[in-house]
């Protein structure tokens, strides 16, 4: 079992990201996840309103994968005031016990979102395979989708059946009942 983390372990996050989840936010994560300590506790500290869910999955990787290569780092994530879309990926990445919540902090969680025209236009069986790429598209962006689903509640209170039935609707979770779910460590 994991020691649970108190306040003052907090104090000098050895990440620090905030503002849109792009790829602005990945070169500035990769600058200082290159800075950070390489043994003991490194607090990734998070502040979003969402963003590129891409963008989220491979910061997510590249803790995933420093934590398996790096036994003597503790990669520990910290959401202060909002933790939307994006950020709420970001967070899956990171083993249950290592997650932790401001006082009053919300995190939502959403469906992806696609705004596309289908065109039709041109040979029938042309017509076919565009319209088979684009239900390919949506089939796989939803198993990526739900794959993010399912590293957020792994552990936790809560089914997939629940996150399938209130995440098109943006789902809000306030701190406090994040952790009673079982979705965060604790609430600092």
């Amino acid at each position: 079992m994991t020691e649970t983390l108190a306040a003052a372990d907090f104090r000098d996050p050895a990440i620090m990201l905030s503002g849109t989840v792009d790829y602005a936010m990945y070169e500035s994560f990769r600058a200082q996840l290159a800075d950070a300590p390489t043994q003991g506790l490194i607090v990734v500290e998070l502040s979003t309103l969402g963003g590129d869910p891409e963008v989220a999955r491979m910061m997510g990787e590249d803790v995933r994968f420093h934590s398996d290569l790096e036994p003597g780092r503790r990669f520990v994530f910290l959401g202060k005031a909002a933790i939307y879309s994006a950020g709420t990926t970001f967070m899956g990445f990171f083993a249950r016990e290592n997650r932790y919540l401001t006082r009053g902090t919300r995190l939502m969680v959403h469906e992806r979102k696609l705004s596309k025209q289908l065109v039709i236009d041109g040979p029938l069986t042309t017509c076919i395979a565009t319209v088979k790429a684009t239900l390919h598209e949506i089939e796989t962006s939803i198993a990526i989708q739900n794959e993010g689903f399912e590293n957020l509640i792994r552990g936790s209170g809560v089914t997939m059946d629940e996150v399938l039935e209130k995440a098109p609707s943006n789902w809000y979770i306030e701190a406090n009942e994040a952790q009673s779910l079982g979705l965060v460590a604790a609430v600092l």
